[in-house]
Formats: C-alpha cells, sequence, structure tokens
C-alpha cells in the first residue's frame, strides 16, 4: 500500500487476519461460516442488481468492488456472474491468498492492496460496491464511510452487512459465536463497533445514498446453515442506492 494507512484501518485487526490468511478457502476451516454466508449474500445481492432476469451472466459488464476482500469469496461469486470486479484489503497477505485462487479458478479479478480512502481519492468509481463484514472492523467509521460512498458511480448501488450493537448481538454475535459454538475465532469482533441500522442509514445518507432494502441474518451453528429474516437485532444486510 502506497499511500500509508487512512485512520479507519486498525493495525490489530490487519495483524488478526494475517494470521487467520491462509485459512480463507479452507471449508471446514475458521472462516466456514463466510462460505456459508457467502451463498446467501449473494443471491440476495444477485437478486437487487439483475433487472434483466440474465441467469447465465446477471451481472454482464457491472463493474463491482469488493471492499475488505479478504481471500476473494465474494469477489469470485461476483466474477463468475460476469462481472468486472476489483477486490481491495488493507492486510497484504490476503490479496496474495486472493490473487492465487483467482488465478488458479481461470477468473480475471483485479486484486489490489489498497484501502477505499486511497482508491476514492484516486477517482475512481463503480457500479456496485460491496461494504460487506467490513464496517464493524474499521477504526473510524465516519470517515471510511464517507469514501465507500464516494465509491459508488451516479444511480449505483452499495451493499452493506455488520452486526446490531444490541444486547442480543453481543450475547449472539461475541458470546455465543466466539465462545460457546465456536462458530468464530475468539477475539473477531469488538462489541462497541457493531452498528445499529439508523447509525448506518445516516452515514448512507451523509453520502448520497438511499437505503431501499434491509434483512436480517439467522445462523444456526449447529447444523450450518442461516437464512434471512425480518429481525435485524443481530446480523443484517442493507441495499441502498446513489439518489445525488
Amino acid at each position: 500500500m502506497t499511500d500509508g494507512q487512512p485512520a479507519s484501518v486498525d493495525p490489530e485487526e490487519v495483524a488478526f487476519y494475517t494470521r487467520l490468511a491462509d485459512r480463507w478457502w479452507d471449508t471446514d476451516g475458521p472462516f466456514w461460516p463466510l462460505h456459508v454466508l457467502n451463498r446467501l449474500r449473494s443471491q440476495w445481492i444477485l437478486e437487487r442488481i439483475n433487472t434483466e432476469g440474465d441467469t447465465e451472466s446477471p451481472l454482464r459488464s457491472v463493474r463491482v468492488l469488493d471492499i475488505g476482500c479478504g481471500g476473494g469469496l465474494l469477489a469470485e461469486a461476483m466474477a463468475r456472474g460476469g462481472a468486472r470486479v476489483t477486490g481491495i484489503d488493507v492486510t497484504e497477505r490476503n490479496i496474495t491468498v486472493a490473487r492465487l485462487h483467482a488465478e488458479r479458478a481461470g477468473l480475471e479479478i483485479d486484486y489490489r492492496y489498497q484501502s477505499a480512502e486511497a482508491l476514492a481519492a484516486a477517482g475512481e468509481r463503480f457500479d456496485v460496491v460491496l461494504n460487506m463484514e467490513v464496517v464493524e472492523h474499521v477504526a473510524d467509521l465516519g470517515g471510511f464511510m464517507a469514501a465507500a460512498c464516494d465509491l459508488v458511480a451516479p444511480s449505483g448501488h452499495m451493499f452493506v452487512a455488520t452486526l446490531n450493537r444490541t444486547l442480543a448481538g453481543f450475547v449472539i454475535g461475541i458470546v455465543g459465536a466466539e465462545y460457546v459454538t465456536g462458530l468464530l475465532p475468539r477475539g473477531t469482533h469488538q462489541w462497541s463497533r457493531f452498528v445499529r441500522p439508523d447509525e448506518l442509514s445516516a452515514h448512507l445518507g451523509g453520502g448520497g445514498l438511499r437505503v431501499v432494502d434491509r434483512s436480517g441474518v439467522q445462523v444456526n451453528p449447529w447444523r450450518r446453515r442461516m437464512a434471512l429474516t425480518p429481525w435485524l437485532g443481530v446480523n443484517y444486510m442493507v441495499h441502498a442506492r446513489r439518489v445525488t
């Protein structure tokens, strides 16, 4: 990363994911919940973008940015749908893993070791910005969301997934997921960084985007299943569109 780290980048978060980087594509490893979630969220996203009903290449010619792309799970799903995908991450090891996996899969994805702030400052814009499971890890939410919103092109989409800062979010998202069931490695989340839907909507609105859809995500760790739910109390996803 040549631009230096912006205020939103937490060095402890970078170190945490650097240690786990080689496990991204292990479906039985610490990231197995993301593999299950990826199938659910990919379908949810596709249904809201693919207005033409193209089943073979639903994202044909759509320029997609995956912020915090990790090992490339969501980026590859979008590329397989026909999108022109750029994936960025502030953990350099993640980009190395993502590039290698995409090459082996025969997918052309533009992976960059770069921050959202640097990409926005360069003036790049995308039809779809994926901001999934990222906002609860940043140190400066306001600055990060401002940059993320700037990356959305006119009439473009942003999708955000995060955890709600509620008592249920703490009990289920941290105590249950990290200490009781082992769904996630301990230390994955900090409850103080969970984001309430109204707070997220305010950040999106400040960036010229309007929320058009929301859904909760229900997790069954024992059966390794996830499903959409109207309840936003713990995990939830938001779809927003640029209006200004």
